[in-house]
């Protein structure tokens, strides 16, 4: 497995890989083209050199995302119910093959514009603030999906996703404190995401131009 090297801050990143893009004829919208590659791409670029190691959260054939060198982790619960299982299946993996690592940074598969500096400011603003976790803003919405979990949570997050039956990621990060971290949107948002073919054609204009 092929992981960035010298990568100094305590986080691992999740891609949240498994979308299947009904509004796009189904498949994964990661794999769609933008610019000559797939969102992918764009997406890993810009999340790769912010973390220590990189997984992928996706369920199916693994093979699907042979091309990269990364882990595929399928959810570790069953019934796809949602992004916060992405996240804890980030954690667990974390937990399981970087020891001490201390971080899980999660991003959706189809946004590649991607802050560079988006865990430096997340990190920051939790050690600023005294809070338990992150999430991204921008244009005064939160993208509840774009966040900064700390690994110490994840038997918490199991708890409330088998025993409570919690599903929306505000639900469970609303018992906690949470520093919003916002993110200028111009030129571009950096969270904008493809989801349907309009989307896309956006993000080609965007990166054409």
């Amino acid at each position: 497995m092929t992981q960035p090297e010298e990568i100094t801050t305590n986080a691992s990143g999740v891609v949240l890989a498994g979308g299947l893009a009904r509004r796009m004829g189904g498949g994964d919208k990661g794999l769609l083209e933008l610019d000559g590659k797939p969102i992918l791409d764009h997406v890993l670029e810009r999340l790769r050199p912010q973390v220590r190691l990189l997984v992928l959260n996706a369920n199916g054939d693994p093979e699907r995302f042979s091309r990269w060198p990364y882990t595929v982790a399928a959810d570790v619960l069953p019934g796809n119910p949602g992004p916060l299982v992405g996240v804890l299946t980030g954690m667990d993996w974390t937990f399981a093959n970087v020891p001490g690592l201390e971080w899980v940074v999660s991003v959706p598969t189809d946004a590649p514009f991607l802050p560079h500096d988006l865990v430096a400011r997340m990190m920051a603003a939790v050690e600023e603030e005294g809070a338990d976790m992150a999430c991204a803003t921008s244009g005064g919405q939160r993208h509840p999906v774009v966040g900064l979990w700390p690994v110490s949570l994840r038997n918490e997050l199991r708890h409330a996703l088998i025993d409570e039956g919690v599903r929306k990621v505000d639900a469970w990060t609303g018992r906690y404190k949470v520093a919003d971290v916002d993110f200028a949107t111009d030129p571009v948002d950096p969270f904008f995401n493809a989801n349907d073919e309009d989307d896309l054609a956006k993000a080609k204009a965007l990166i054409s131009g």
